[in-house]
């Protein structure tokens, strides 16, 4: 099952999601600082003043992480390329692009500038702790000090750790932008940053279980934690490099193989002057398909699915028209049969659609959808 995220509100247009994983990180970091960091650098204070700052910490945390995904997402927007969320979760974040860079110059910069963002953030906070640390001992703000210290650990690590040269991290692409600049390749060069995400991965993993081990040999039960946290942060990217080089290893079968060859040929239509209701009946709930083209007099002028129909309220269905509900035809939702079919995943990803018509001199041919293409994948691979 699927942890659920909900949007916390906007930036550059962009909506930020906060995935369930991520209060469990909150939680372990306040934790972290109110019981450890925090009465070591201030102590004698209460224990509920280390619990606030430990949570305002944690929250100025993430919130470096979201501005280091912010400045991946702004540079991406400046290539035109739609960012269709960004998402706090538990390993930061991660902002999801609905289409690749054009070009290895462009992969590079979008990598680099996360990292330049934390980078910055840290001398920041370094530079205001040393203006802090220059006024008389007795005027020295000693909390915000201690928590200006960590922000700035907390940013310079984020900053070094995604350098790391496996994908998907972002010395990862970076790499694979040098890899698409050698090969001209993207999706090979996507498959060899992997295989370096992959072993950096195993490493981290390694190291971990040698921290735990010797946490537990030299009873040390304070590091344990930390060696576990490795474990799984090591784990997380051999199962992301895993199913991204996987990922590149079907897109570069797909852009070898035109569309008509997973292509749906016998296609059912709907008349655009049926009702909502009649639509649902005779159509969506006979046939069981997830949206269908449609046609007036011959041709088709526009596509309606299953979230066009639910978008308008049931006792309205028998009063709205198809032709008022479906997206209109247009060049985005049609592709030609001899398309390469990762062209076809890719216009249907930017325009947020499972399905695309399959027009040929203007006449309807066939449809694309994902779940055909699965099919087909599917096929192949048995």
């Amino acid at each position: 099952m699927s942890w659920p995220s909900w949007e916390i509100g906007r930036a550059l247009g962009i909506p930020i999601l906060i995935h369930s994983s991520w209060f469990l990180v909150f939680f372990l970091v306040t934790w972290s600082l109110a019981t450890g960091v925090l009465p070591e650098e201030l102590p004698g204070l209460e224990a509920g003043r280390y619990w606030g700052m430990g949570g305002v910490a944690a929250v100025l945390m993430f919130l470096s992480v979201l501005l280091h995904e912010l400045g991946h997402s702004y540079v991406a927007q400046r290539y035109r390329i739609p960012i269709e969320r960004i998402t706090l979760f538990l390993f930061g974040g991660v902002a999801t692009m609905r289409k690749e860079p054009p070009h290895p110059r462009a992969e590079f910069l979008i990598a680099v500038a996360g990292p330049v963002v934390s980078f910055v953030l840290a001398a920041v906070c370094l530079a205001l702790l040393f203006l802090a640390e220059s006024a008389p001992a007795d005027a020295q703000p000693h909390g915000l000090m201690v928590l200006g210290f960590v922000l700035a650990q907390v940013n310079m690590t984020l900053g070094l750790f995604n350098l790391i040269p496996g994908y998907p991290l972002d010395g990862g692409r970076i790499l694979r932008a040098g890899f698409w600049a050698w090969s001209k390749d993207f999706h090979r060069a996507t498959s060899h940053a992997a295989l370096f995400g992959m072993g950096f991965g195993v490493l981290f993993m390694m190291a971990g279980v040698v921290i735990v081990y010797e946490a537990l040999v030299g009873d040390r039960a304070g590091s344990m934690a930390g060696g576990v946290w490795i474990i799984v942060i090591g784990s997380f990217l051999v199962g992301t490099a895993t199913a991204s080089r996987r990922q590149a290893a079907i897109r570069q079968s797909l852009a070898a193989i035109p569309v008509q060859n997973m292509m749906v040929r016998t296609v059912v239509s709907i008349p655009s002057t049926l009702s909502l209701d009649e639509a649902v009946n005779q159509y969506f709930m006979p046939y069981g398909y997830g949206g269908f083209p449609v046609v007036d007099e011959g041709r088709v002028v526009g596509l309606l699915d299953v979230d066009d129909v639910q978008s308008v309220s049931q006792a309205l269905w028998p009063w709205r028209l198809v032709a008022q509900v479906m997206r209109p035809m247009s060049p985005a939702l049609a592709i030609a049969p001899d398309a390469p079919a990762l062209h076809a995943l890719e216009r249907m990803t930017q325009e947020g659609v499972d399905r695309l018509v399959v027009l040929q001199d203007e006449q309807l041919v066939g449809l694309l959808t994902h779940s055909a293409v699965a099919h087909f994948l599917q096929l192949r691979k048995s």
